[in-house]
């Protein structure tokens, strides 16, 4: 299993070509895609033409993980003939929310057809993928990829609660996570995730390795990695746009 970071922003930030968040997982000629973030579209098409994507999996609605699902929509129904579809799973209210983004009812659907996440476990391909809801919106996901032979990733979405992630994990699953505060502290009621939440989760869960991605800006990158080694003894490092893995 394979994977390749096409974005590693959050909502916004200061560190050129970041984008949004998108990750892009691939295992024996599936393709899938963590998230669809802003200004990730175009990244696609270095890696796998996006008519070749088995699906989209989005953690949450909100827009810097799902609005390249618009120019993706637009590809797809307009530069083919007859208009092409993608396979897009995600929280119920998905659709809705693109349909109102543009005041037009089937919208998202005219490309896209969509299924809710939830947490029962489905297969895409060659890999199994499993949600789980965890404290962000109102219907947020963290979401585990894996294929039936080996250890896969859990991708944390955003997430205001680290233990909520651990029954995810399994032995010799890599953890990609959220860090958006930085070394912290986390503002008292905002749900998101910082390097001494990540490293108490990682000391408990035990994944085979961590991988930090999604961190605001001005955050410090290096007191932020040494608040995760500090309660955390395994692998672990920043994750940027062309950051690829073999996992």
């Amino acid at each position: 299993m394979r994977l390749t970071v096409l974005g590693a922003g959050p909502a916004y930030t200061d560190r050129h070509d970041a984008a949004g968040s998108a990750y892009l997982v691939s295992h024996k000629g599936t393709n899938l895609l963590l998230d669809l973030g802003q200004g990730v579209f175009s990244r696609i098409f270095a890696h796998v033409h996006p008519t070749a994507l088995d699906a989209v999996v989005v953690s949450h609605l909100h827009p810097d993980h799902f609005i390249d699902l618009v120019p993706l929509r637009h590809y797809l129904r307009y530069e083919f003939e007859p208009r092409r579809r993608a396979r897009v799973i995600g929280p119920r209210d998905l659709a809705a929310r693109l349909d109102a983004l543009h005041a037009e009812p089937g919208f998202a659907e005219a490309a896209l057809d969509f299924e809710a996440l939830g947490t029962e476990t489905r297969r895409i391909g060659s890999l199994m993928v499993e949600g789980r809801l965890v404290p962000h919106t109102a219907e947020s996901y963290a979401i585990r990829v894996a294929p039936d032979d080996g250890p896969g990733i859990v991708y944390s979405g955003d997430c205001g609660n680290g233990p909520e992630l651990a029954p995810l994990i399994r032995p010799g699953d890599t953890l990609l996570t959220e860090v958006t505060f930085g070394p912290g502290p986390v503002p008292a009621g905002v749900l998101h995730l910082d390097g001494p939440a990540i490293a108490d989760l990682a000391a408990t869960a035990r994944p085979s390795r961590v991988l930090l991605t999604h961190v605001l800006a001005g955050r410090d990158l290096e007191a932020t990695l040494a608040a995760v080694r500090a309660r955390w003894d395994g692998p672990a490092e920043f994750v940027w746009p062309g950051t690829a893995l073999a996992l």
